[in-house]
């Protein structure tokens, strides 16, 4: 075979791996989607299915409009649009953010554009800016949100008084809860993985303590029915979250023992003080070598 004909074939060899796996990206996508659980009447946990399509969702339909909390990761748009059309075909009046990572914002573009109200706390808009400009760029007006509060605020609406509040430097320095009363209801946002390791975000404002009083005060606001939509895992109840509490109380204490006796990060990860919780709430995200890092990181921040 020729050097030429060598390399038409290297060409169009390269030509099919590229089709075959284009298709392939396809196909996994095609079997994406997004589920709808009602929780009570009228309010509902949306979830992705066969695989990563972003963080868990919450829908509030009723009379008064409908109410969308997060939106997940931007190329999900038309999956997640799929799986409110299962529930409803009326538009979003109001999108809630819980905190500004992309999977769990990553549509308000697109749904800011198509009418959305966007309501999140003050530092979400703050930050949106501020990484923007670390790119030299300026976020999309359309993505950013035209209500923000402090502290807390209140929805009136479908029957709810939804009361959405802040947590400081918990999952990030922008969290929101939103603590449906009438329904019993809690989205917790990323203050809250059910039976995995969490993601506490140090380099955006989230800190170990911080998160550990977010979930401690979610948890002063429940009883034995009442329903948490966790920013990741499946729907999950009072037990769930002390559960949380408890393990990453402990967490803290054992690898605060190993920081008092010296051990570096590496000496600690060595030692896997978390080595009892691996097989339960280790993940592909966080590892229990990443939550043994972010940990110690975290205590020596504090």
């Amino acid at each position: 075979m020729t050097i030429m004909n060598l390399a038409i074939t290297g060409l169009l060899l390269a030509a099919s791996l590229s089709s075959v796996s284009q298709a392939k990206a396809a196909e996994e996508k095609t079997k994406l989607s997004v589920s709808a659980t009602e929780v009570v009447p009228g309010l509902y946990m949306l979830q992705g299915v066969g695989g990563f399509v972003g963080g868990n969702m919450g829908l509030s339909v009723g009379a008064d409009g409908v109410i969308l909390i997060d939106d997940s990761l931007a190329p999900n748009l038309d999956i997640v649009k799929a799986g409110i059309k299962t529930v409803t075909d009326k538009p979003i009046d109001y999108l809630i953010n819980t905190h500004v990572h992309g999977d769990h914002i990553g549509n308000n573009e697109s749904l800011g554009k198509q009418g959305a109200q966007i309501v999140a706390h003050d530092n979400l808009r703050i930050r949106q800016f501020k990484e923007a400009a670390a790119k030299n760029t300026s976020p999309a007006k359309s993505a950013l949100p035209v209500i923000t509060f402090s502290h807390s605020m209140h929805f009136y609406l479908n029957g709810n008084d939804a009361h959405i509040f802040h947590v400081e430097h918990a999952h990030t320095d922008g969290d929101a809860v939103i603590h449906f009363k009438q329904a019993n209801v809690i989205h917790a946002g990323d203050v809250m993985f059910n039976s995995l390791f969490p993601y506490i975000d140090l380099s955006r404002g989230g800190s170990v303590d911080g998160y550990i009083a977010a979930q401690k005060k979610i948890l002063s606001l429940t009883d034995n029915k009442t329903k948490i939509i966790p920013g990741h895992g499946p729907l999950a109840s009072k037990q769930d979250l002390a559960e949380a509490v408890a393990m990453l109380e402990d967490s803290k204490k054992l690898i605060s023992d190993l920081i008092a006796k010296g051990k570096s990060e590496d000496e600690a990860v060595k030692l896997n003080p978390l080595a009892k919780y691996h097989d339960q709430w280790n993940w592909g995200f966080i590892t229990t070598e990443k939550m043994i890092r972010q940990v110690y990181k975290g205590i020596k921040q504090q």
